[in-house]
């Protein structure tokens, strides 16, 4: 069985005494969530200059019902008795080429609160959805260098304020539809979307997903039209605009395989699409959104374990988070350049203190033969995968099968203990 690499304090420390220092820091509450996102999301500035960038966000539970009786402060999760907290990430993704960029921000926050009995007709301010407004919005704050920014989200995030409020020159939304709604013109939404023309039909690749999919080679069809949705009755501020332009990109599966429930994505945009091409584009953009459901997995079960965390309270918890996050996604962006197809550039992720470091370790991590050479431009980020993959086990042999995220997660963990070393040796010297 293969050890993972958890986010438990002890694996993160030297020693007790850098543990303890670590719980310190975990503890302190003057550790601002505020000032993290802040500084993670500056760092996005010059990184996305002149890109079109989606935002892609998304909500996950961190369940710690196995640690309930000694944790404090916790709230519910999405079964309602569980303990434990709620992550809503935003990521940047490239829009051409698919390559993670970073992290944006993060909310990271415990449910308290049972449903009101009333909450559609609650101002969106009053619920716990305002998260994907204010999800967006830290998108278009720390992302306004880029060339374009397409926020991408799935059907929970179908929210009529968002569709108004948002969007403006160089910022659009991209969201699956989560209810029928109704039609200025008439009618409803689901109707009219089954009577548009068939503009195209393509095969897909779609990756299995256990328990609701199997991988399978998927026969689609493309339909796509202007629409014009109405005001919601409940709920919606009685200042909102009566109605608003969408495009909607309707792609279908035929002839399903029996026992699996046919693909069926209706994607609402603010984005113009006028011909095939943009529609397909728009579908290619929503499957980028697949990237936030790997970085939950390499938060969660295939990489740092977060849910095994040892740590008691929830102020405590929610930091741990956000630097679980932060190196979830880090991990992302090396296992998305491993095989060198994708090019970013090294200090995405490291910093030149820490290029030094893998600089001093290169001879000890390469082979002596030309195969167990890194094969990467040593500016590249992959350069720094290639090493990274093997502090955390993998052969370096081209032949071998890639390092996956737990194989990451394992090296970059290495690779941090010994960044804090050569700190701490230049502090002492």
């Amino acid at each position: 069985m293969v050890e993972r690499s958890t986010v438990r304090i002890r694996r993160l420390s030297n020693d007790r005494i850098e543990e303890a220092r670590f719980g310190r820091w975990l503890n302190n509450a003057k550790v601002r969530l505020v000032e993290m996102e802040c500084t993670i999301g500056e760092q996005m500035r010059a990184r996305v200059v002149g890109l079109h960038v989606l935002a892609i966000q998304d909500t996950s539970e961190l369940n710690y019902q196995a640690h309930a009786g000694r944790t404090r402060g916790l709230g519910t999760v999405g079964n309602g008795r569980d303990a434990g907290l709620f992550v809503h990430p935003v990521l940047a993704v490239e829009a051409e080429s698919g390559a993670c960029l970073g992290l944006v921000g993060a909310q990271v926050y415990a449910r308290h609160e049972t449903a009101a009995k009333h909450r559609r007709a609650l101002p969106i301010e009053s619920k716990e959805s305002m998260r994907w407004l204010e999800g967006a919005q830290t998108a278009k704050h720390y992302l306004d260098t880029a060339r374009h920014v397409t926020v991408v989200a799935d059907r929970e995030s179908d929210i009529y304020e968002e569709w108004e409020r948002l969007p403006e020159t160089g910022f659009d939304l991209l969201t699956r539809a989560c209810r029928d709604r109704a039609l200025a013109g008439g009618g409803y939404l689901y109707a009219w979307s089954d009577a548009l023309a068939v503009a195209e039909r393509f095969t897909l690749d779609l990756p299995e997903r256990p328990g609701k999919r199997s991988a399978r080679t998927a026969t689609l069809e493309l339909r796509y039209g202007a629409v014009a949705v109405k005001r919601p009755r409940n709920g919606t501020h009685p200042g909102a605009a009566p109605a608003l332009a969408l495009r909607m990109v309707d792609v279908r599966e035929v002839d399903a395989p029996a026992g699996e429930d046919p693909v069926h994505w209706r994607l609402l945009t603010t984005h113009q699409v006028e011909d095939t091409a943009k529609a397909l584009e728009i579908v290619l953009w929503y499957r980028r959104r697949w990237t936030i459901e790997q970085l939950f997995r390499t938060l969660k079960t295939q990489g740092l374990d977060i849910e095994s965390s040892q740590v008691e309270s929830a102020d405590a918890l929610q930091r741990l988070a956000f630097v679980a996050l932060v190196a979830a996604t880090h991990i992302l962006q090396l296992l998305g350049v491993r095989d060198g197809v994708l090019v970013r550039p090294i200090d995405d992720t490291f910093s030149a203190q820490q290029v030094s470091v893998l600089i001093a370790l290169q001879p000890r991590l390469e082979g002596r033969t030309a195969a167990r050479k890194n094969p990467h431009p040593p500016d590249t980020l992959a350069w720094a995968a290639w090493f990274i993959a093997r502090l955390g086990g993998w052969d370096g042999y081209p032949k071998s099968k890639p390092a996956g995220p737990i194989t990451f997660a394992r090296g970059y963990a290495r690779f941090a203990t010994m960044c804090e070393g050569v700190a701490l040796r230049q502090k002492i010297c």
